[in-house]
């Protein structure tokens, strides 16, 4: 389980899980996020943070760019419908300087938001994120900043949500790191429906700061809990999607159609389900299936990765797809995804549904009819 914030001038804190049993299986199943936002909205530890943007709710394109913004689930915040994550690609697959020209096309293309975390290639990732920006010198106000916890250092005392690692119980511990005004949201990644409504309900009984947002990952295969679970959390409690992987590691854009080439196995660590089905009868299906989706894309005059993309931001409650790139070519690629959304027709959705044969049924709503 994962712990999300948003800070404005930079994560941080202290502490951890409490003794609860329950707690600690929990602390053991997951990690934590922190998302470092706008630092001109003031922290409160108020039910506002949920509230804030419920009147604002809908699509709009930004003033000097095509990029669209949503808000983050029900809260106030509006973040690109893209942003930019650095899993991979920064402190380890790409020089500091490419990682630089990136952000810049990013943010010159209307992306406010970065996602890293403290594990990512051992803290590097942070730290180049962070240099960058204080090189560029960006308003702060202008841009969004998310990291996540759980996984730090090698000690034990140096991962977890323990209070050595963080700060004493989770959902007290975001509030108390907003209250502090280290940060002005947070929300969850990797979390199950059943344990978030958990932590809301825990914020609303002691009036604490309750969740906006889950990361999850999200793509052609993987799509019960964005497009089953999650709306439900959206509409009852205000918590918003943000989504990872859109391309599952490259495998939807062909890349791994002849196999996995030896650059990319240590980028799939991580992705066993991915290593095993290329090999597997279902891997070759899904292949099959992708081929198809190529063909797909052609009609629709896109590329795999701008259709598969698309596809994701149709979805709804998604407020932000996390995109994975390690050049500033095919940051543009991914970008054009946005002019592809308006061309996800429902007949198109209807095709793409019936090729890929795994569109979730929502047992309730069936029991009903």
């Amino acid at each position: 389980m994962q712990v999300s914030i948003a800070c404005n001038v930079g994560g941080g804190g202290g502490g951890g899980a409490s003794e609860h049993p329950l707690k600690e299986r929990r602390v053991m199943a997951n990690t934590a996020n922190i998302l470092a936002c706008q630092s001109k909205i003031r922290a409160e530890p108020s039910r506002r943070h949920t509230l804030l943007g419920h009147a604002h709710m809908k699509e709009a394109l930004g003033r000097h760019s095509n990029m669209k913004y949503r808000n983050l689930g029900k809260s106030g915040l509006r973040v690109s419908c893209l942003g930019l994550g650095t899993w991979v690609t920064f402190g380890s697959q790409i020089s500091d300087e490419m990682a630089e020209s990136v952000m810049t096309v990013a943010y010159d293309s209307g992306v406010n938001l970065f996602d890293t975390a403290e594990v990512y290639a051992s803290g590097r990732a942070e730290s180049t994120l962070g240099n960058i920006l204080k090189k560029k010198g960006w308003r702060r106000s202008s841009y969004v900043v998310t990291t996540k916890i759980y996984w730090g250092g090698q000690a034990e005392t140096e991962r977890g949500l323990s209070r050595k690692h963080i700060i004493e119980e989770i959902v007290r511990a975001m509030t108390f790191v907003i209250d502090q005004g280290m940060a002005m949201y947070w929300g969850t990644s990797r979390w199950n429906a059943m344990e978030i409504m958990e932590a809301y309900s825990i914020a609303r009984q002691f009036n604490l700061v309750p969740p906006v947002c889950e990361q999850a990952e999200y793509h052609y295969f993987q799509r019960d809990k964005v497009e089953l679970h999650l709306p439900e959390l959206y509409h009852k409690i205000g918590v918003g999607a943000m989504t990872w992987s859109p391309l599952a590691c490259g495998l939807l854009t062909g890349k791994y159609n002849e196999g996995v080439p030896q650059s990319s196995r240590a980028a799939m660590k991580g992705y066993a389900w991915l290593k095993e089905r290329l090999c597997s009868d279902e891997g070759k299906k899904q292949l099959g299936k992708i081929k198809e989706l190529h063909l797909l894309a052609d009609k629709v005059n896109c590329t795999a990765a701008q259709l598969a993309i698309a596809w994701c931001l149709r979805s709804e409650g998604v407020s932000s797809v996390l995109l994975g790139v390690s050049n500033t070519e095919q940051l543009l690629e991914n970008l054009g995804s946005i002019r592809v959304l308006t061309q996800l027709t429902p007949p198109l959705i209807t095709e793409m549904d019936a090729l890929l044969g795994n569109k979730p049924r929502n047992s309730k709503k069936e029991a009903r009819r």
